[in-house]
This record gives C-alpha cells, structure tokens and sequence, in this order.
C-alpha cells in the first residue's frame, strides 16, 4: 500500500491559519489533497493534525484523518520526521501494512501531480533513501553576502569575488514540496538530506516558500500566470497547477 501524509498543525504564526485560508478562492490544504489524488499514486490520503476545522475540511476534499495528532508533535519546534513516523505508525495500526509514503507539504499549491509520479518512479527505479523535488538557485550562492550589525555587507566565500558567474558550480534547494521513501527508510533514517537522498530537479517558476504575506501574494501570481500559460498551449484550463 502507498500512503501520502500531509502534515497540517492548526498552529501556524506567520500566516495565522495558513493551512485553511483561501487561496484562489480553494482552502490552500485543497490543492496538496487534490494533487495527491490527481497523481493516482495513493491507496489513501492522511492528513495528520491537531486542529478540528482543518480535518473537516480535508475530510471535504475526500482525505482521511483517522487520528488526531498530539500536542507535543504540533508545535513551531517538531521537526518533520517524527510527525510522518507518528501518522505512519497510527495509520498501519488501522488500514494494515504501507510499502511508500509521500510526505506531501499542506503549502505547496504550485505542486505538479505529474512530479509525484515521476519522483515514485525514480525511487521505484534507484537505491534511494528519499527523493524530493529540487531547483536552482536564480544566483550563484558562492557570490553571496551578509549584512553586519553596522549594515555593511561582506562576502559568504570571498575567495570567488573575481569568479565568473558562469564557472561557479550551480547550487540546488529543496522545493518544500514532498518527500517520497519506503516505511522503512521513514522509520529508520532522520535525515532527509543524507548522502542516499535524491534530488528531482523541477522548474523554478513551479517553486514559492510561503512563509509570509509577501510569499503569499507572489504565489498567487504565479499561480495564475502558469495556468493562463497552461490555457494558452492546451486551449483549457482544467486542473489547475
């Protein structure tokens, strides 16, 4: 069996009830639901949360929630893997034994069902511990600066202050989509980035770490023109992104 789990905490300070508000007139959490059953990847949906009106709502978008997450894996400190291993072992102890499990990100509207599908497949195909979608950095980070107490500015890597662009080696991050890998490798491994992990390159404009109003508002934008992109070459607009 293959499981998706969305991790949605009703907690959320930056964006106070992000994982419920409406974005392009749909709960954000909708899209993350709805993509994971576009892929046709999932026996099940699993949403994990402490919070009555989110497991109501990802109960309309035909999820389950089988469970209530506890306190002490719902706040601003839990780090990711125990609520995955948490809503797995819950999750096996009433529907039976699970093979993969997709941690989809409730935040990610932007997320193509088609790179679940082909992330699955890579980690079908390789000896991978995780496989989540990457893209590039739009600078070179080598080139990178930070701000002092003062407000002048030094280098990250002074050494490459005379390099070319174009001869620094291109740096990747992590979209803060999904994250795709066997029960085992959830149960055992608590690094997602270890040295087995794989990154599944995706475009840049399919990427936006929503994390304050600012973030918000350009996702929206980029929501919009990639599905007035996705109008324009198939002549309809059915799914959205």
């Amino acid at each position: 069996m293959k499981i998706a789990i969305i991790p949605a905490r009703g907690g959320s300070k930056r964006i106070p009830r992000k994982n419920v508000r409406k974005f392009h007139g749909k709960p954000m959490i909708g899209w993350a639901i709805e993509a994971a059953h576009r892929s046709g990847c999932f026996d099940h949906v699993i949403v994990s949360t402490d919070d009555a009106e989110i497991a109501e709502i990802a109960r309309d978008f035909d999820a389950l929630c089988p469970f209530v997450r506890p306190q002490n894996l719902a706040d601003d400190f839990t780090p990711l893997v125990p609520v995955v291993r948490h809503a797995l072992t819950e999750t096996m102890a009433g529907l039976g034994a699970v093979d993969h499990v997709c941690c989809i990100l409730p935040t990610a509207p932007l997320m193509r069902s088609t790179d679940l599908r082909d992330c699955y497949d890579v980690l079908q195909a390789g000896r991978n511990t995780y496989v989540l979608p990457v893209t590039s950095f739009p600078y070179p980070i080598q080139r990178a600066v930070k701000k002092l107490h003062d407000g002048r500015i030094t280098m990250f890597e002074p050494d490459h202050y005379l390099t070319r662009s174009q001869d620094l080696e291109e740096a990747f991050h992590d979209a803060g989509q999904f994250y795709w890998a066997s029960t085992e490798t959830w149960m055992l491994k608590d690094q997602l980035f270890d040295k087995d992990a794989f990154g599944f390159e995706i475009p840049r404009s399919y990427v936006q770490d929503i994390d304050t109003m600012e973030d918000w508002h350009y996702a929206e934008m980029q929501f919009l023109l990639l599905n007035q992109l996705k109008a324009a070459t198939l002549g309809h607009d059915q799914e959205g992104c």
